[in-house]
Parts: structure tokens; C-alpha cells; sequence
């Protein structure tokens, strides 16, 4: 498969594009002005701690307290475990590694754990999830520093290996390499690209990690703040970091400032890689030669079409996503049966794409197309699954229901692409629709008798976006001449494309003032 990495730099924004085979599958969009905080660690205060939620919140210096679930506590100094035969609590032992060697069960999210957290205590965390919709970030205290070979994770006391790497013996050699290494207590995790490295390359990023995390602690003795006290790369470096297997044929960048960041990167931590990288230096903006603006301008539409004729709808609402497979201009050859599972299978592909290149999250529900057979349904399940392997994010899915729905979870770590690329619309404040000319009519209609049971004046001017008043003027003339009639008042109307399509302002002729302000309806919500 070839693989290639394409990094656009502008004034506003950093956006990394991945293809697989020519087809875009992965996209990442940075701000300048709103660094990503997954993979920081932070010094924090605990705020609350709440049994009956299971969770602690931690002031870590940001708007919005860390929100640390108690499953996310991994180090037993800060747990106490029901694991003695008498029932009694049994603590690990604070300050030394021998509470955190200790083998325990990772706990799971409706365990009820009990912690040994208290307001005002002094704590590491790290992000996990980027904060989104005014909750703050979510963090664990599991902290780990990630290198381009390793995983050090300062609070354990084992050795894993990536379960990509399948061979035996290699796996038996980077184990017996990193043994050796590691001899301070520290945890360490071999990533899929250490896989036939050097013990020289394993060595120095085993080095530069030790190096990041003792300065991590020498920043966290220096001061009694609470804030960052180990930053992770951002996004560009930590995707090159992440995603740099033997299978990428080339990254492209436009910025020099950029390219030659990376490139020094790639000489200290992957000399062989180096030679992929590309500085693009064309007039022409690279994602739009590429193909790849096109492409993310078709991500902000909530219609996908299939090469077949057929369609997704995907919606995203407050709960969850919902993905509805449709028919569309498809004309099958076969019966309906045969029709329905060949939609159903193109569009399982597709859906696995799409999730990952828009990155929704959180509960996900697939409306596929009818199909009457339970080989048939159990066919788009298994297809589905096999395409969610090529998805870095944990998923769960449940099989298709008796009324052709397929329930789904995907884990959320950064905001969706939708949320990145867009804002909520100041109009119709994010619901997609804005009052009909009649609505709004109304509303008019009932501004003004709330104003006569109010002032006295007789002469009025209504502000109106120019296509509201086009059809007052041209389509709704009886009706204008009624509401003046009606509350005895003379309006004239004027255009004004500063209120909005659902908005009006209604300014006295003769002092000049903003009624609209005066009674309390600056904006008419709706």
C-alpha cells in the first residue's frame, strides 16, 4: 500500500493530509492559537473529589478543571484496594516505587473504586482527550512520555510489546534489548516501528526520554504553580512521530520552517527516513494540487455519494452521530435482497473512511438498508469490522439489529474535523435553519403591540435584511399596509444587510433610538 503525508502550513492553521493509495483517509488541523493539549503532563491541585461519579476534578491551570475519572487512577498510591481477606483496605505505600510495582487489575469503568484522593492534594495527570463543548480536558494519572521507538511510562514496572510485531524472535530480541535499558524502575513500551531497529537507535531514544523526563521533574521541583510541566509535540512532529512506518513513500511540506524542524528530527531519530521528506515548492497552494482541498471541502457536507449511485447522510447531534445508507441512483440487476447487500457492503467501506477522516466519536448509529437474511446482515457486520482495523481509535460495535441498525463507540481524543474547519453559523446558532419570512411576519406583528401598549410615537423605520425586504415590499404589500392599520403607526421599510435574515430593528424617525433595544428584543431568537 502506498502511504504518503502531506503538511500544509498557512497563517491560520497547520492541516496534515494522509493518503493511502491516492485516497485521502486521515486528516489533522491544527490552529496557531489553540495548541492541542493531549499528551501534556501537568502538576494539578485537586478540586472535588465525588464518589458517586466515580471521578476527581484537577485544577491544572486551564479555564476548566481536568475532569480525572476514577479508572484513569492507575498508580496505587492513590487507590485503595477491597483485596485482603478480611475486607479491609489495602493502600501502596507512598512515595517509594513499591506501591506502584505492584501488580493490580486494571479497574474498569463501573467499578466502584475507592480512592485515596483529597481536596487541595498535589497530583500528575495527563490529557487524554482534548476539552470540547465547555467540559474540560480528561485526564489519567497513567502518565507516559512518548519517543519515536519507545514508550516510557515513569509509574510502571514492565516491558510491552507492540502486538504488530508478530515475530517471535524479534520480539524476544527487542525484549532482551530494552531489559537491559531498563534499570530505574520506569515502565517501557516497544512501538511497531522499533521493529528490526538497532540497539544503537533503541538506545538513544531510550536516552532522549530519560533526558525529557528528568527535566520534567527538575521543572516540577522548580515551582509550587500548578500548570504544564512536559509539553508533547504538536501536531505536525507528533503525526510524523506516530505515523513514520517504512510504508510511508514521502512527506511533502510546504513551510521551510516546518520542513527543516522535521528534517532534524528525522536525522536524530530516523536517519533512513530522512530521505522521504520533500519541501514543496510550488506556486500553487500543495492541497489544492493535490486534490486534497476539494476533498475537505466534501467533509463539511453531511451528503457522501457512492460510487454505486447510493448515498450516506451523516448528522451529528448532541448525542450521537447517526449514519443513514441510502439507495440513491442505484439500479441493481438482482433482487431486492442481493441490491440491499451490495449498497450495504460499499457503504461499510465508505462509513469506516469517513470516521476517520471527519473523526467523529462517541456512540454511533449505522441506518443500513433493509436486508432480510441473517447471513446477509452478519456479512455487513464482518466487513465493517475489518475495516475499522485500519482506524488507530479504539471502537466497539454490536451487531445489526432486527430493524437494520448497527450500534457503534468510537473513542474521541481530539475535536471532530467539523468542529476544526467550522464555527456555529451566528444566524441559525448551529441548528441549521433559520424563521420562514411568515414566522418572522409574526413576529413583527406582535413587536409592534407590545410597542403601542408602550410608547406613543406614530412614525417608525424598519431595518430588514434586503431579501426580507423585497418580499415585504413586493410579495407581502396588504400586509404591511394592515400592520400600520392595525396599530395605527406609519412604518417605512429599509434594507439593511447588517440584520440578519431572521432578525428586524424598528428606529423611531423622530429621536433616532433603537426601539428594538429599548424593549428588551435586541435579537430575535429562534
Amino acid at each position: 500500500m502506498k502511504k504518503e503525508i502531506y503538511i500544509n502550513e498557512s497563517m491560520g492553521e497547520t492541516r496534515i493530509g494522509i493518503l493511502e493509495d491516492d485516497r485521502l483517509v486521515e486528516v489533522y488541523v491544527e490552529k496557531h492559537d489553540q495548541h492541542r493539549m493531549v499528551g501534556n503532563i501537568y502538576k494539578g491541585k485537586v478540586e472535588n473529589v465525588i464518589p458517586g461519579m466515580q471521578a476527581a476534578f484537577v485544577d491544572i491551570g486551564y479555564d476548566i478543571n481536568a475532569f480525572l475519572p476514577f479508572s484513569e487512577i492507575e498508580n496505587s498510591d492513590y487507590l485503595i484496594e477491597e483485596d485482603d481477606d478480611s475486607g479491609n483496605g489495602i493502600k501502596g505505600r507512598k512515595g517509594g516505587r513499591n506501591g506502584r510495582n505492584r501488580k493490580r487489575r486494571k479497574p474498569k469503568d463501573d467499578d466502584n473504586i475507592r480512592v485515596d484522593l483529597s481536596t487541595g492534594q498535589e497530583i500528575y495527570v495527563q490529557v487524554i482527550k482534548e476539552p470540547f463543548a465547555g467540559k474540560g480536558p480528561r485526564v489519567t494519572t497513567e502518565v507516559a512520555i512518548p519517543g519515536r521507538l519507545l514508550v516510557l511510562v515513569p509509574n510502571g514496572n514492565y516491558i510491552g510489546i507492540s502486538k504488530k510485531i508478530w515475530d517471535k524472535y524479534e520480539r524476544r530480541r527487542l525484549k532482551g534489548i530494552t531489559s537491559k535499558l531498563k534499570d530505574r524502575g520506569f515502565g517501557l513500551i516497544v512501538r511497531t516501528v522499533a521493529e528490526g531497529k538497532s540497539e544503537e537507535l533503541i538506545t538513544h531514544d531510550y536516552e532522549n526520554l530519560m533526558d525529557a523526563w528528568n527535566k520534567m521533574e527538575a521543572k516540577s521541583k522548580r515551582t509550587n504553580d500548578f500548570g504544564i510541566v512536559f509539553e508533547d509535540m504538536e501536531t505536525a512532529s507528533s503525526v510524523i512521530r506516530d505515523l513514520l512506518t517504512s510504508d510511508v513513500n514521502k512527506i511533502v511540506i510546504d513551510s521551510k520552517k516546518l520542513y527543516r524542524k522535521i528534517q532534524n528530527y528525522l536525522e536524530d531519530v530516523a536517519p533512513k527516513m530522512a530521505s522521504r521528506l520533500e519541501q514543496y515548492k510550488i506556486k500553487a497552494p500543495l492541497f489544492e494540487g493535490m486534490g486534497i482541498e476539494s476533498e475537505l471541502d466534501k467533509l463539511l457536507r453531511p451528503k457522501v455519494w457512492l460510487k454505486s449511485g447510493a448515498y450516506l447522510i451523516i448528522e451529528r447531534t448532541e448525542a450521537m452521530v447517526v449514519v443513514d445508507v441510502n439507495s440513491g441512483r442505484f439500479i441493481g440487476k438482482k433482487d431486492h435482497e442481493e441490491n440491499s447487500l451490495k449498497i450495504n457492503l460499499e457503504a461499510t467501506r465508505e462509513i469506516a473512511r469517513q470516521l476517520r477522516l471527519r473523526d467523529l466519536s462517541g456512540l454511533i448509529v449505522i441506518d443500513f438498508i433493509d436486508m432480510r437474511e441473517e447471513a446477509n446482515r452478519k456479512k455487513v457486520y464482518h466487513e465493517l469490522r475489518k475495516e475499522l482495523r485500519k482506524d488507530r481509535a479504539k471502537v466497539a460495535v454490536c451487531q445489526i439489529s432486527e430493524f437494520g441498525l448497527l450500534e457503534m463507540t468510537r473513542q474521541r481524543i481530539r475535536l471532530s474535523l467539523l468542529d476544526s474547519m467550522s464555527e456555529d453559523c451566528p444566524t441559525c446558532r448551529g441548528a441549521g435553519r433559520i424563521l420562514s419570512k411568515e414566522t418572522l411576519i409574526t413576529r413583527i406583528d406582535h413587536w409592534l403591540r407590545r410597542y403601542k401598549g408602550k410608547f406613543k410615537g406614530i412614525k417608525l423605520r424598519l431595518e430588514l435584511h434586503s431579501e426580507i425586504a423585497d418580499y415585504l415590499l413586493e410579495s407581502k404589500r396588504k400586509v404591511l399596509r394592515g400592520l400600520m392599520w392595525q396599530n395605527f403607526v406609519h412604518i417605512s421599510v429599509e434594507k439593511n444587510n447588517e440584520v440578519g435574515r431572521d432578525e428586524f430593528r424598528f428606529i423611531s424617525i423622530k429621536t433616532g433610538k433603537d426601539l428594538t433595544k429599548e424593549l428588551g428584543v435586541e435579537k430575535v431568537k429562534s
